[in-house]
């Protein structure tokens, strides 16, 4: 009997049915996911990354929102389809997220202690005393000072970083085996976001968990990922291993997001290539690629038909019609970023 990868996802669809139309959140997306692996998935804002993520965890209310197609099979078992007492137990237990506001997502009557405590109880059964022990014992384990008072403290009491902190001990505390961090590293200064991705690599040595990593920053992936999945206007354009996505990228909307980074070696003028134009209305999405408004190197065929995400070299996979043509390169444009 084949063995099962940890999270198979297969073409995943999530759309929501509103009053202006429906809009085309995740729009058939597919990865898979094995212990101790860490996801980056990035895009723009809007490109479906949250939205793939709270499906899977089955947080998004239905109606609006309805799955129209797809698999996501946890461990061979579907999580669209299992109960919602199944999906209760594995939610937090064996499936944990960050979510990307720890000011909004911690409850600011509750003393921290008590919201470290509450996964515990009801997932482990402990009663409050084990539960307040362990929750001090996470804390310590996140990097969180004088552990045994500040269980106490409610979350206003907290910086931003040391609130992330927190959002990131109550994720681990059920020791889950795939831990979603939704752009965990938003709104913080640079040097406790560096902190805190250093943390989640320790915990991530330490447990073993898988980690898929939501974010728009590009710099994050390239030092923890091991694979990246490029998302624009809810579909997945580029697939593959860190390696192949930054140096051999083969999509031009993943060139655009790479020129779009400062770096050392950029132009002597030291202008950052942005790719222009405005991600697409969700609703109306455009037809054949949902990028050729904003791609340089549209052709005709771009505009009528809707590329496959294929795969291209080995397990490096990218949907455009070009990829991979001898004569199809970045170099083709002085900034493959710039709208023709």
């Amino acid at each position: 009997m084949a063995e099962h990868k940890l999270l198979e996802v297969t073409d995943l669809r999530m759309h929501f049915f509103t009053r202006d139309g429906v809009v085309k959140a995740v729009d058939g997306v597919s990865y898979d996911l094995d212990r101790g692996e860490t996801l980056g998935v990035v895009g723009e804002s809007g490109s479906g990354k949250s939205v793939s993520a709270m499906t899977l965890m089955r947080l998004i209310p239905m109606p609006p929102g309805k799955i129209v197609g797809g698999e996501a099979m946890f461990r061979g078992n579907s999580l669209l389809t299992m109960s919602d007492r199944d999906m209760r137990d594995i939610r937090g237990n064996e499936i944990a997220m960050i979510f990307q506001d720890p000011m909004t997502s911690l409850n600011p009557v509750y003393r921290i202690g008590k919201q470290l405590g509450e996964p515990l109880r009801l997932h482990k059964g402990m009663n409050k005393k084990q539960a307040q022990e362990r929750a001090v014992e996470l804390l310590d384990l996140v990097g969180i000072p004088h552990a045994s008072s500040r269980v106490k403290d409610y979350p206003h009491q907290f910086s931003g970083g040391m609130r992330q902190r927190v959002m990131i001990a109550m994720a681990l505390a059920n020791d889950p085996d795939i831990l979603i961090a939704d752009e965990p590293t938003t709104a913080l200064d640079v040097t406790i976001q560096a902190q805190i991705i250093e943390l989640m690599e320790e915990l991530q040595q330490r447990t073993g968990a898988a980690i898929i990593m939501i974010t728009h920053d590009l710099g994050v992936v390239a030092d923890m990922a091991d694979r990246i999945l490029v998302m624009y206007a809810g579909r997945a354009v580029e697939y593959g291993t860190v390696d192949e996505v930054f140096y051999r990228p083969m999509h031009p909307y993943t060139w655009g997001l790479m020129d779009s980074l400062p770096r050392h070696d950029m132009t002597e003028k030291g202008e950052l290539c942005p790719i222009k134009g405005q991600p697409p209305s969700l609703i109306h999405v455009p037809a054949g690629c949902s990028f050729h408004p904003r791609c340089p190197y549209a052709k005709e065929r771009c505009r009528i038909e809707e590329p496959p995400l294929r795969a291209v070299e080995g397990s490096h996979l990218a949907a455009c019609h070009f990829a991979g043509d001898s004569d199809f390169s970045r170099d083709e444009l002085e900034c493959a970023g710039v709208s023709a």
